[in-house]
């Protein structure tokens, strides 16, 4: 099923560890994705995981929940720019779950489009033909 992806639609493609920004330059209904910005947990100064962390919780599963926060508020920061009105999610599960955690309303509203697989490693391309499927 093919997915209208808004001309100038934001498109955030994360895993645990890091994040790609992507703007969708396509125009009716095709999808042209141009790389905006990459981010690592490095990118922002640590002050903790979304919510309470288990005993069970390891250090990687402290960063991830940690840059789940971190890029939701950088999500939120931008949407309260008007910065998009459009926004794609595409991470693996666990960081998307991270994500919606501590999603903002307003962002949540823009969420046009999520898919929860990890394509932080694929050809800007090759994310775009996941959003015409």
């Amino acid at each position: 099923m093919a997915h209208n992806i808004p001309h100038n639609a934001l498109v955030l493609v994360a895993d645990g560890a890091k994040a790609i920004l992507f703007r969708n330059a396509g125009q009716g209904g095709d999808v042209n994705l141009h790389e905006e910005r990459r981010l690592t947990l490095s990118d922002f100064s640590n002050d903790g995981p979304s919510g309470s962390q288990g005993q069970e919780a390891s250090p990687n599963d402290t960063d991830e929940a940690t840059f789940g926060k971190k890029l939701a508020q950088t999500l939120q920061t931008r949407r309260a720019a008007n910065d998009y009105d459009a926004l794609v999610i595409i991470a693996d599960p666990q960081t998307l779950g991270e994500i919606r955690k501590v999603m903002h309303k307003t962002v949540e509203a823009s969420v046009v489009h999520t898919i929860a697989k990890d394509l932080t490693n694929h050809a800007a391309g090759d994310i775009a033909a996941a959003l015409v499927k």
